[in-house]
Parts: structure tokens; C-alpha cells; sequence
């Protein structure tokens, strides 16, 4: 088994892109990709997209695992977002890259001209990656906001957002974070952000750090109202009681005006450094899993006595939820030490009276719903089969609900011990979108994952909707999700994929989504990795 050596974190930044806008420049994002064996790609992670700009700096960075032993080839793709869907289908390519992590490693700054296809570039456009091992898993946390900044406006005020940079050991100044932007104010107070320590200073606490402060504008010709440089031991000085205060200057400003003071302050309100631990930090320190399959038995699967039905069990004794379970299950049942999952059905009519239920236990023992292993769910689901019938409506929120009701438990200890993973496996209908959004908003603020495989081939807006990547979700009156905790994935894009390959885009976000929640709720490891005791 191959040994992960390192974190790297890759910077990405791009020039000269070409620009497939009519009355505006592109407004590009970069995609890292991972081949997975054959021609066969995931995506590991993707930038944030900037508006209205040829030549990109992105600052979100991207964290890849680094194998010495493994060829690891990696493809950089840049699109232009038209629009707020996640599927890149429907935007334009602007070009991309391949290449090894090897190469990128050795290198430290790899430059590559961007390709439409092999043998035909994308202009004079060039990608430049640069790569950071990551050594220290410490994170800087500040709190900024500024006061009597510029107007630069004509008719408001100012759009103000910070960008902070760290000056590299060749003295070139490389961003590190940009935050968001506050419309039309010049007291803006920013949210509260963490950057790794070793993104922010590579680590050094002398090493100097710029801040610009920019007037924001949609066409990407954003107006400086000023900078400061410092040190983050300089930042460290703020307290929650004593702000630092710094003059945000514009050098042509006090250049060409006697009597120019400044063009604001920024006042850092806090600035921390703690210890960010890992998905393997809590999972080595004692923290489990708990695996709830959940699989929709409404009428629009179809006969199951009928080939033409998606829980149709084919000659060679599989099916599309069949699969979706040995897949996702196959990979978390190592995580959980007893081995015992229970297993829901809904939208069927049950016996003995034949009243249709949301919830209920896949071995109809609803005292113990539990299954051994994920043979045992398989086992569960075959003999279920021919003793339902179904039916409908299809309601996810009765399943979220009873999942959430052992996590609330698990959250009333206040310790990382539990994380419960629900996987949803439907064929796309459902009625109670209302009912299941209330239900997912609740459960955001609980250690809780849901995962939805759609199966067949129905359309999945509401599937898509519930993921949030088109924006946050919201329940009815207006919540949002404390946290991102739904991924969905459509299983017709990997029915020739490798196996593994579908178990890598559903779990993806797993380890995030955990370690988002023991952050939030401020809960350590439950046995503190040795080197990382405070």
C-alpha cells in the first residue's frame, strides 16, 4: 500500500488567456485533476472563479496528496463560468495541462502553454503553478475589519475586500488569501478567515506581508484605496481588547497631496494561531463512523420483475443500487469497528397491513435494524424485494430525520467520538423537497453527512438543488445550511468508470465535511496526536 509522503499545496495563476466573452473578459477557474488509471480522470479540487480577467491569480490553493512512489498524472483544466451550476459541461474551455506532480515538485514553479486539444495551443496563453510541501498544520485566524476608507465611487461609496500577499525568498509577492467583498461601505467588517500557517508566511513570522485594499468593480478594473506591510508578529499583537491599527496608504495619493494622512485604517481585531487538525487526527484519535444506507423503493423504479426495472436484479446478481452499496459501503465499513449498518427502505407498501412507509427497516426488524457488514445490506435488500411492493410518495426528510435524531445524541456529549454518514439511494422523483431542505438545514448543525446516488436516468434537478453547488440551500423560511453536508452524484456518469472511481467522487467531501463539523463545534481529537499536544 502506497504511503502518502507529503501534502503538497499548489498556487495557480494563469496570463494572456483567450477570451470567449462578447462585451467582457472571461471569468476563469481552474479544475485539478487526477488520473485514476486509464483515461479516466476525478477532480480532486477547483479554484474560486474570478470575474472579468485575463491574466488570473487565484487564492483558494489546492492540496494534493504526494506519493514518491507513484506516477502521479494531474491535468489543470481553466474554464469560463457563464453560470452557477458546478457541472463544467456547459462552460467554455479555455485550456489546460498535463503533467506529473513528480514535475511539478522538482521544479517548484512549473510554467506550461495552456492547450485547447494536443497540438493546438490556446494562443499565448500560459498556466504557472507553484508548489509548497505542507509541514505545519497550524492555521492563522483573523479577524479585520477597516474604518473611514475612501470613496471611490461616483455614485455610492466603496466596494471594499482585502487581498493579503507573503514576499517569496526571490522577493516576488505571491497571494495568500482574498476576502469577500462588502458592498457600498466604508466601515466594512469582513468575516473571520483562517489560512494555513504555512500559506500565510511559509512558517517565518518576519517574513514580510502586504495588504491592499481594493474598490471593487464587476469589470475586474478594481481601484487600489490602499496598503500596509507587516509581519504576522507584528498581526499577532492583536487582542480581543486591543485592535492593531494600520494606515492604509495610496502611494500616488501621498505623493502628490502635502497634507495626505491616509485613506483609512484597517484594524485587525484578532489575530491567532491554532492548531488545525486533520480527518486522520480525529479517526486515529478514536472518533467512528456510522454508515445508514437509505434505498427508494417508489413505484417509478418500475416492476422489479421487469429487465426493464432499476431494482431488477440481472442474471450476473447485480443492479445499479446493488453496486452503489458494495461502492460507497465497501470503503466507509472500514471506519466503523462493530461492523453494523442499519438499513432503511421507503415509499413501499410493507406487510403484514400494507401501509406505505418512509423508514422502514430493510430486515424488518425495526427493533434492530442492523445489518453485518455491507454483505449483510446486500443480503437485507435481496429478501426484502419480493415481499414489498412499490409504491409511493418518495420522502426523504422521514430518513434524514431519524438519522439526525442519533447525531443530536452523539452532539449532546460534545465530544469527536461519533460522525454519522447517511447514503440515499433513489431514482431522482421526490415529493417532499420542503420537508427534506428543513431537514438538512437541522442536520447541518449536527456531526452528519448525506450522500445521494441517483440512479436510472431521470433529470436529478432536485437532487442537484439539495447539493448547494448551485448556492447555499436554504430551507422554506429563508435558513441556510450551517455547513455544506450533501454531495450528490449521478451513478449513469460512472457506469464505465472503475469501480473505485465512484466511491472517489461520493466520499470526497466526507473528510472535509467531518472535520468542519469538530472545528465549528471547537471539539479536539478524543487522544491528541502526540506531537500536536498543546
Amino acid at each position: 500500500m502506497a504511503q502518502c509522503v507529503t501534502k503538497v499545496e499548489l498556487s495557480i495563476s494563469c496570463d494572456n488567456l483567450i477570451d470567449k466573452d462578447v462585451g467582457s473578459k472571461s471569468d476563469p477557474l481552474c479544475v485539478l485533476l487526477q488520473n485514476v488509471g486509464g483515461d479516466q480522470w476525478t477532480e480532486l479540487n477547483r479554484t474560486e472563479k474570478i470575474k472579468n480577467c485575463q491574466n488570473p491569480q487565484f487564492s483558494k490553493k489546492l492540496l494534493i496528496d504526494y506519493y514518491f512512489e507513484k506516477v502521479q498524472k494531474v491535468k489543470f483544466g481553466i474554464y469560463d463560468i457563464d453560470n452557477k451550476s458546478y457541472d463544467l459541461s456547459d462552460d467554455d474551455y479555455l485550456g489546460g495541462a498535463e503533467c506529473t506532480l513528480g514535475q511539478i515538485v522538482s521544479s517548484k514553479i512549473l510554467v506550461q502553454p495552456l492547450m485547447l486539444k494536443k497540438g493546438k495551443p490556446a494562443g499565448k496563453s500560459i498556466i504557472t503553478i507553484c508548489a509548497e510541501e505542507i509541514k505545519d498544520t497550524r492555521v492563522v485566524s483573523i479577524d479585520v475589519e477597516a474604518r473611514n476608507l475612501d470613496k471611490k465611487d461616483f455614485l455610492g461609496k466603496s466596494d471594499p475586500f482585502l487581498e493579503f500577499y507573503k514576499q517569496s525568498d526571490s522577493g516576488k509577492w505571491q497571494l495568500v488569501y482574498r476576502s469577500e467583498v462588502i458592498k457600498n461601505n466604508l466601515n466594512p467588517c469582513w468575516k473571520k478567515f483562517s489560512v494555513p500557517l504555512q500559506t500565510f508566511c511559509s512558517g517565518d513570522f518576519n517574513r514580510q506581508i502586504k495588504v491592499h485594499c481594493y474598490d471593487y468593480d464587476s469589470d475586474g478594473s478594481h481601484d487600489l484605496i490602499g496598503s500596509f506591510e507587516s509581519t504576522l508578529s507584528q498581526l499577532q499583537k492583536a487582542g480581543d481588547s486591543s485592535p492593531v491599527e494600520f494606515e492604509c496608504i495610496h502611494p500616488e495619493k501621498k505623493r502628490k497631496k502635502k497634507s495626505y494622512k491616509n485613506s483609512g485604517i484597517v484594524r485587525l481585531k484578532s489575530c491567532k494561531i491554532e492548531t488545525e487538525y486533520s480527518f486522520l487526527d480525529y479517526i486515529m484519535g478514536g472518533c467512528q463512523i456510522n454508515f445508514t444506507v437509505g434505498i427508494d423503493f417508489t413505484g417509478s423504479n418500475g416492476d422489479p420483475k421487469s429487465p426493464d426495472s432499476l431494482h431488477h436484479i440481472s442474471p450476473n446478481g447485480i443492479n445499479e443500487y446493488l453496486t452503489a452499496i458494495w461502492c460507497v459501503g465497501g470503503v466507509i465499513q472500514d471506519y466503523d469497528t462493530d461492523k453494523l449498518f442499519p438499513a432503511f427502505g421507503f415509499g413501499a407498501q410493507v406487510p403484514p397491513d400494507w401501509q406505505v412507509s418512509h423508514e422502514f427497516a430493510l430486515n424488518f426488524n425495526p427493533a434492530n435494524p442492523y445489518c453485518q457488514g455491507i454483505q449483510g445490506i446486500i443480503d437485507a435488500y435481496r429478501q426484502a424485494l419480493p415481499q414489498i411492493r412499490l409504491y409511493g410518495p418518495t420522502n426523504f426528510s422521514p430518513i434524514i430525520n431519524h438519522v439526525a435524531r442519533f447525531a443530536a445524541h452523539s452532539a449532546q456529549e460534545k465530544t469527536a467520538a461519533q460522525y454519522y454518514v447517511l447514503l440515499i439511494i433513489t431514482d431522482g422523483e421526490i415529493t417532499d423537497l420542503d420537508q427534506t431542505r428543513q431537514a438538512i438545514v437541522n442536520a447541518s448543525k449536527l456531526p452528519m453527512s448525506i450522500i445521494i446516488i441517483g440512479v436510472g436516468s431521470a433529470e436529478f434537478k432536485a437532487m442537484e438543488f439539495l447539493d448547494g453547488d448551485d448556492g447555499v440551500l436554504k430551507s422554506l423560511a429563508g435558513e441556510p445550511v450551517a455547513r455544506d453536508i450533501v454531495q450528490f452524484v449521478p451513478f449513469r456518469q460512472f457506469q464505465n468508470a472503475p469501480r473505485e472511481a465512484l466511491s472517489q467522487a461520493v466520499l470526497a467531501e466526507i473528510p472535509k465535511q467531518l472535520v468542519s463539523y469538530f472545528k465549528k463545534a471547537g471539539l479536539t481529537p478524543l487522544k491528541l496526536p502526540s506531537e500536536k499536544q498543546p
